[in-house]
């Protein structure tokens, strides 16, 4: 098996062959994916060698100090959370040697089309459909809430194959090409006055057989690897000590002794341990994953992100008083990325609303966390054995 020293002298080689100074960025991402250190813990071809995932730290930190190039992971978050280990896991090995490695180098853009207006807390209500029509299969439907589709070339997609099962047994997973005739993405504006979110239209687009992922109707256990690990890469993200949002606000207790109350400082001290605790729970959960697939320890990780993030950023307008109030970009814009830390209060505090949606509503969270983790007994469902044409919508 490939160890520490092992990794350390490949990557060492790769540098020397492609210097980060003398050697495009693109180029140098390319030639890092085929050296297989691109995930370690991938196949041997698709990006890594085979060798315990908590070895890419050394590969990570080795061309850090050389001054390499990543490959932005924030800009392709949802390609490398959720698409890729989806690929992986159910991808033909053609699916996964043409998408994997451009997916990786940032070449590629990704995003999910699951939720839709009328099925979105209850996912599995969905009602785009896909037929069939010879080797492909085409999709009508809407889809909403969709990070990065202004800029995606490919989509993960579920459709609804057989409305005669119930909701659960009668979908299909998918990649959808973006650039296809009848995919339309128009923006969602929200509170914060941008629009990251765009809702999808497609009509009649057609599929081809071969980017479908997994069996015919058995596209909810495909896509519960896709969500257990979005929920993952959204509230177990590695984060240095007051990384994330009690960054600002423990610097603006630091720097603005003129903001100081003895009711704020008690709330803060609070906050301040809960998202240490949350840190290093964050930290457990991915020494977890370094040995197997996340489980639905995700889901708390990914409550107590959204539960956080809006306390602290709460206190923090209240901590700069009218000065936090102020948020002075309403403009229109379309950003590739979120940009939490970069922005003002005024911001942090609007856009963390929108924590406890995105990723998996809290209320639908808290379900799984009671039942899958703690083991208490699931609430009644009286649509659980009824087919999907039946239900009232």
């Amino acid at each position: 098996m490939t160890d520490a020293a092992e990794l350390l002298g490949r990557t060492r080689e790769l540098l020397a062959a492609h210097p980060p100074g003398s050697t495009g960025r693109l180029d140098f991402l390319r030639a890092r994916f085929d050296a297989g250190l691109a995930w370690v813990h991938y196949p041997q071809g698709l990006g890594g060698l085979g060798a315990p995932r908590a070895l890419q730290a050394v590969v990570d930190a080795e061309l850090e100090a050389a001054g390499a190039p990543d490959n932005d992971p924030r800009r392709i978050g949802i390609g490398l959370g959720m698409a890729a280990p989806t690929i992986l896991k159910y991808g033909t090995e053609e699916q996964k040697r043409r998408f994997l490695r451009p997916l990786w180098t940032g070449e590629e853009v990704w995003c999910q089309l699951f939720s839709e207006p009328g099925a979105g807390s209850d996912l599995a209500a969905l009602g785009t459909r896909a037929v069939r029509e010879g080797e492909d299969w085409v999709v009508d439907g809407q889809k909403v809430w969709t990070s990065s589709a202004h800029i995606a070339r490919w989509a993960i997609l579920i459709a609804r194959t057989d409305p005669a099962v119930p909701k659960h047994a009668g979908i299909t997973y998918f990649v959808c090409d973006m650039t296809d005739p009848g995919v339309e993405v128009r923006p969602l504006r929200q509170i914060t006055g941008e629009a990251e979110f765009n809702e999808v239209f497609l009509t009649g687009v057609r599929i081809p057989d071969a980017h479908r992922l997994g069996e015919i109707g058995d596209g909810w256990r495909v896509a519960q690897t896709t969500l257990n690990n979005e929920r993952v890469a959204i509230g177990g993200m590695r984060l240095p000590r007051e990384g994330g949002m009690i960054g600002p606000v423990s610097r603006a207790w630091r720097e603005r002794p003129e903001l100081r109350t003895h009711d704020l400082h008690q709330r803060l001290l609070r906050l301040w341990v809960e998202a240490e605790v949350a840190r290093f729970t964050g930290e457990r959960l991915r020494q977890q994953l370094a040995v197997g697939q996340p489980g639905p320890e995700g889901a708390g990780m990914k409550l107590a992100f959204a539960r956080l993030n809006q306390e602290i950023s709460g206190l923090e307008v209240e901590l700069r008083g009218e000065e936090g109030l102020l948020y002075d970009d309403w403009t229109m814009r379309r950003p590739e990325l979120v940009d939490f830390t970069g922005r003002d209060a005024g911001y942090r505090y609007l856009r963390s609303k929108g924590n406890s949606i995105e990723g998996g509503t809290s209320e639908v969270l808290l379900n799984i966390v009671a039942e899958r983790v703690l083991g208490l007994p699931a609430e009644p469902r009286t649509d659980k054995d009824v087919a999907w044409k039946d239900l009232a919508r």
